[in-house]
């Protein structure tokens, strides 16, 4: 297969897939392994979402649950790293000869003479490659829910928690309630940051996990965790976060770092890009839950980003079944399904 794609001399590929996340990669070793030609392309680096994960991270799941193609994941502890799970996918690929192009994302896509002309953006520029069937599996974790306030788009505000020590000796504001925002208030307390926890909620999300609730619990009652619950922002500046109450007081929270963790939704913007109907309040796009063909023939959706706003229904550890979904045949599809229902979900943002 070349390694370029252009505009008037498309390459073509039988099934190309969008995602080299691991359920990207599931699918196209499901591709492989029953003799189909893929493609798997990538807007960013193999596994791009766990990239973002913060340096040091601890996957809460097990690691045969994250395991793909019948490949062991070996971890130091009980339960994998960040970076031992980045070294097991790229390591995939490299042991099924995957054939995956990285930085490269997929713009849209339309049906021209009997195949899917797919247009995308390259290193070199954008191109076109056509195929006969096209996988979208790229999850949700690139696109934040915004807060659509004046100065979000500044430098030290992210959406992303990356490491503790970079708060070290700053006023830090986390703005959420689930678990990333827990987590990060912790970190970044134990880094040494003067750390507000901002909430438009009265109280912590249920979900919180069982571990991480008393934890914050107590440093709230020290003092060393300060909460302004019942809050929302109304704008960040250089040096502050701008809070308003429900009684509509308002209050300017020193912040030299802000993580705004609120959480994400997947690409819908490119679902309609390439034709897929999705619900308008729920997101959920238009999909045969048995196939998982979108009402665009020859599209298919894997993992995520076939949930909608719903992302916590699908994890690693049930989305790894979609290729045996969309490629098998009844009984692997029926198989899949089994594993599927027998896959435990972690506790969610």
């Amino acid at each position: 297969m070349r390694s370029y794609c252009s505009m008037t001399d498309p390459e073509h590929v039988p099934l190309l897939i969008a995602g080299a996340g691991p359920i990207g990669l599931a699918c196209a070793i499901s591709a492989q392994r029953r003799g189909i030609r893929h493609l798997v392309v990538d807007a960013g680096a193999i596994a791009a979402s766990i990239v973002r994960y913060p340096v040091g991270m601890t996957f809460f799941t097990t690691p045969e649950r994250l395991e793909i193609g019948g490949h062991p994941l070996t971890c130091a502890g009980a339960k994998a790293t960040r970076e031992e799970a980045l070294k097991y996918y790229r390591g995939v690929v490299r042991a099924d000869g995957l054939n995956v192009r990285t930085y490269t994302r997929l713009l849209g896509a339309q049906r021209r003479a009997g195949r899917l002309e797919c247009l995308l953006r390259a290193p070199t520029g954008p191109c076109v490659i056509t195929c006969d069937r096209l996988i979208v599996a790229t999850g949700y974790f690139e696109h934040a829910n915004l807060l659509n306030v004046p100065g979000e788009q500044l430098p030290h505000v992210s959406h992303w928690f990356d490491e503790a020590h970079l708060s070290s000796g700053l006023d830090v504001v986390v703005v959420g309630g689930k678990n990333s925002a827990v987590e990060a208030a912790l970190q970044c307390f134990r880094a040494g940051a003067r750390v507000t926890l901002a909430y438009r909620g009265q109280t912590l999300k249920p979900s919180v996990k069982f571990w991480l609730r008393p934890d914050l619990e107590n440093r709230i009652a020290a003092g060393e965790i300060a909460t302004r619950f019942g809050t929302e922002v109304v704008e960040i500046t250089p040096g502050h976060v701008v809070l308003r109450d429900g009684n509509g007081t308002v209050e300017h929270v020193p912040a030299g770092r802000v993580y705004a963790l609120t959480g994400y939704h997947p690409d819908f913007d490119l679902l309609a890009a390439v034709g897929v109907g999705c619900d308008a309040v729920t997101g959920r796009p238009a999909l045969d839950s048995e196939t998982l063909q979108t009402n665009v023939p020859g599209i298919y959706l894997a993992g995520s980003v076939g949930a909608g706003r719903n992302i916590s229904e699908v994890f690693i550890e049930n989305g790894r079944f979609d290729g045996e979904k969309i490629l098998g045949d009844a009984a692997s599809r029926q198989h899949a399904e089994r594993l599927y229902a027998e896959s435990p979900r972690p506790v969610g943002e």
